[in-house]
């Protein structure tokens, strides 16, 4: 069993308790559920700012823990003044340290737009997400059928919200797109063995049809190669642990930036 299979058991469990813990009648009576989600194309196409989508992190099960003692609200707040185009957050606790009150401290503590990266199996995490201030959800191609993805994207789509589908290879893409996604991510990391290569990007970069937002996600630690992702045709570039690893995350991510101008 890989580590993705791992955490997929237990997210169905996870799952399973939340439906029982907090019922779907109270997410959709929160005080941001029917918030106006920020658009992530019009921040991820700012020229003002820099395409980087800052991710908040404890840690992963590659690299256990990343920093334990980074505030969610101090970071967040740092990665958005240093031209954040967005922020991911982290909701997974068992395997990532994250929790759902981190999107809710960044969401009212941010004004551009917060994706909600966790592994969504089921539309009451999308629920959840909107109600906890989320602009954006993450479906993840290697977990998912292909119809699970499309439905998944028009019942975000139908409360205003952005879909950003993940990738690791062409077959996954290819499978995948569906007509209300926003935005498609590579990752570069293989998520059975944690191995990380940023040709990944630069082989399917072109295999992503013109509609869609194209994202360059994980391994990114030199602002050079941001610099070659955006002439391969990349709008958006998801960095966290080249941040996340050090003491200060946000005077991390101000330097990184200085050099892309």
């Amino acid at each position: 069993m890989t580590i993705l299979d791992k955490i997929v058991v237990k997210k169905k469990q996870e799952i399973a308790e939340a439906y029982q813990r907090i019922p779907v009648t109270r997410l959709q009576e929160s005080e941001q559920f029917n918030r106006t989600c920020y658009s992530f194309r019009d921040f991820l196409l700012d020229p003002e700012k820099t395409g980087i989508i800052a991710e908040f992190k404890r840690a992963s099960p590659s690299k256990g823990i990343i920093n334990n003692n980074a505030d969610v609200t101090v970071v967040t707040r740092q990665y958005a003044e240093a031209g954040a185009s967005a922020l991911s957050v982290l909701t997974d606790e068992s395997f990532f340290g994250g929790n759902i009150d981190d999107l809710n401290s960044a969401r009212n503590n941010n004004q551009i737009p917060i994706l909600r990266k966790d592994f969504i199996l089921d539309e009451y995490q999308i629920l959840e997400a909107k109600a906890t201030g989320a602009d954006i959800i993450l479906l993840i191609a290697a977990i998912l059928t292909p119809k699970e993805i499309a439905q998944f994207s028009r019942f975000a789509k139908n409360m205003g919200m952005s879909v950003l589908l993940e990738v690791h290879n062409k077959e996954e893409l290819d499978r995948s797109l569906c007509d209300k996604l926003d935005a498609v991510g590579i990752n570069n990391r293989n998520l059975n063995d944690f191995t990380v290569s940023i040709e990944h990007s630069y082989n399917l970069v072109e295999h992503i049809p013109g509609q869609f937002l194209k994202i360059s996600e994980s391994g990114i630690s030199d602002p050079q190669t941001i610099k070659e992702l955006k002439k391969a045709g990349f709008n958006g570039f998801l960095i966290g642990e080249n941040f996340m690893k050090e003491k200060d995350p946000g005077k991390a991510m101000r330097e990184f930036t200085n050099l892309l101008k």
